[in-house]
């Protein structure tokens, strides 16, 4: 889908590779930007958001490469960087400088507080950004602890998409006019944006600003109940043709407890005699019950078990590969199921790229 174009990524950790990986998966030519040295001790050498991608290893404290990043810059349709406000401009590679020289580039800015405001200069990860914006204040039952997986919300939901969106926007504008943009993708923005489906709800009284009691986040048939294994279900059967289904598979139908599927003050009651119900039998003899049904009910399941899952294994959505389990690329396009080059080692193509930037354009 993206064949021909050319992006270069400066290393940096989580959404900006994420965001990378997926414009290889879309056929772009990614070149990343490592530095030397061994890489981010959690990823290890070999990065699986490196897919797809090649590599070279600069040393961006030296002058003779920060040349070379230069002229990779000035050869790019786009860039992306991930440090704080300010580094790139200190190199020299900053978007006035580089957009001088490369007029169409579309240059990709990722960060955490965003380019600008009081804390744009601190340090944060993908929980505190979370935190801030409000995307977290849903993620729990009232009186726990708000919980929501690990770097999913921030990095990857509020980080890495809203910069793929912004930098293909970019790059549209750029194929048309030939001018390039300055993409500030802040997880901050984008985790409070992803907001806006939960907001819609607030003029009809389905979001409360009190835990616990929004359409999506109080009631019996949008929870997670605990079975006699200790494995879990999921339960959300919104629309009342579903939650039908739900309590005709449980036998409950009748249960006049059970009828009023929005009356707040019986959701604490109503979700006490589910918890007790799922809780006496294990996850299978519950995925049985509901297998084939259309009460929205599904097992939580680790990702090597989801793998082995009739429906996921059938669309093929996990793979084994060298490196272990890894996902499939998504979305996917007609008569475009490609597969993607593994990750490189860093700076494996660092003689090549060195090559063809000296060869005469």
């Amino acid at each position: 889908m993206l064949s021909g174009l050319r992006v270069v990524e400066f290393e940096g950790l989580g959404p900006a590779p994420f965001a990378t990986m997926m414009l290889a998966e879309m056929g772009a030519e990614v070149i990343v930007i490592h530095r030397p040295g061994a890489g981010n001790p959690v990823a290890g050498a070999k990065n699986l958001l490196d897919r797809g991608k090649r590599s070279i290893v600069l040393d961006l404290k030296t002058t003779a490469d920060i040349a070379i990043a230069r002229a990779l810059i000035e050869r790019a349709d786009a860039l992306i960087e991930g440090f704080r406000p300010g580094v790139m401009e200190r190199l020299g590679l900053g978007p006035e400088t580089m957009q001088a020289a490369n007029p169409r580039l579309v240059y990709g800015r990722m960060t955490g507080w965003g380019q600008d405001g009081p804390r744009a200069h601190e340090a944060g990860h993908d929980l505190n950004y979370i935190a801030t914006s409000g995307a977290l204040w849903y993620a729990g039952a009232p009186g726990t602890p708000p919980q929501t997986p690990a770097t999913l919300v921030g990095d990857v939901g509020g980080g890495a998409l809203y910069l793929l969106a912004g930098m293909l926007a970019g790059l549209i504008r750029a194929a048309r006019t030939g001018q390039g943009t300055v993409v500030d993708a802040a997880i901050v923005d984008g985790s409070a944006h992803m907001m806006a489906l939960l907001m819609s709800m607030m003029p009809t009284g389905n979001l409360s600003m009190t835990r616990g009691q929004s359409l999506l986040d109080g009631p019996h048939w949008s929870r997670v109940y605990a079975c006699a294994c200790g494995g879990w279900l999921t339960v959300q059967c919104l629309e009342p043709q579903f939650y039908a289904a739900f309590l005709s598979r449980l036998g409950l139908s009748d249960d006049p407890h059970l009828a009023a599927q929005h009356d707040r003050a019986q959701w604490p009651e109503q979700g006490a005699r589910l918890a007790a119900l799922f809780a006496a039998q294990p996850l299978a003899h519950w995925a049985e019950v509901f297998a084939g049904s259309d009460a929205c009910v599904a097992p939580v399941l680790r990702p090597d078990q989801a793998a082995q899952d009739p429906h996921m294994a059938a669309r093929g959505v996990w793979q084994e590969d060298g490196g272990g389990l890894s996902p499939t690329p998504a979305p996917r396009f007609d008569g475009q199921r490609h597969s993607v080059a593994p990750p490189p080692t860093r700076g494996e193509h660092s003689a090549e790229i060195r090559a063809w930037l000296d060869a005469p354009l």
